[in-house]
């Protein structure tokens, strides 16, 4: 092989390394850990935010006198989310960027042996939505609040209800089904019908006559 072909090939691989790295870092969640979750690193639009007194704050661009304000909303909710045994937290952050919008995002904080937090990244509910409740069930969040119908002015005031269902897969959020506990409904002929809790199965409602593919039924155990 020629010196200039290998040249060649050793400068094509760098670059691809390169690219690959770089990818990396912006959709990774955040692995380190705060012994407090407002003072931890969440990955909010694919970049890395670290609270400090549940704020942050950060230049929109570079050079920019608009400032980019990353923060601690509320709506906390705690539950183990992963499995571990350790409870964990789920809550509210907004972002503003200097103009009007103010943008929600669901984050969890997922509690390690050690007492630590480890933030996930965050989901985007929505742009000056109204936030309702947060809780945690079966191992999910469920986050419910109000935005507007699709086509409406920012205007108009939140008034259509909303839940989003979301999961922690290895140490990422993830939007999810509903999932249902044990004698909980299950299944049913919709988009967002529930799914049974691990160790669980839908089946038929005893002495039920209705079509159980249309209706679903109730987790039981497998």
């Amino acid at each position: 092989m020629k010196p200039a072909t290998l040249i060649g090939i050793v400068i094509v691989l760098a670059v691809i390394g390169g690219v690959w790295y770089w990818m990396s870092s912006k959709s990774a969640t955040p692995t380190q850990t705060s012994p407090d979750y407002k003072n931890a690193t969440y990955l909010i639009e694919n970049q890395p935010v670290t609270l400090i007194n549940g704020r942050a704050e950060a230049a929109s661009a570079p050079g920019s006198v608009s400032k980019t304000v990353t923060q601690y909303f509320g709506n906390e909710a705690k539950g183990d989310l992963n499995g571990d045994g350790i409870p964990d937290l789920a809550f509210l952050l907004t972002q503003t960027s200097g103009g009007s919008g103010t943008f929600y995002y669901a984050v969890a904080a997922l509690q390690q042996a050690d007492g630590g937090y480890a933030g996930t990244n965050g989901i985007l509910l929505g742009d000056r939505i109204a936030p309702q409740t947060t809780e945690i069930k079966n191992g999910q969040i469920i986050v419910n609040y109000a935005d507007r119908n699709q086509g409406e002015p920012m205007t108009a005031r939140p008034s259509v209800g909303v839940s989003k269902y979301l999961n922690v897969e290895g140490a990422t959020l993830a939007e999810g089904q509903p999932i249902s506990g044990a004698g909980e409904r299950c299944g049913g002929n919709m988009t967002t019908a529930p799914v049974c809790i691990a160790g669980y199965h839908c089946a038929p409602v005893p002495g039920s006559h209705l079509p159980f593919g249309d209706v679903g039924g109730t987790c039981v155990a497998n």
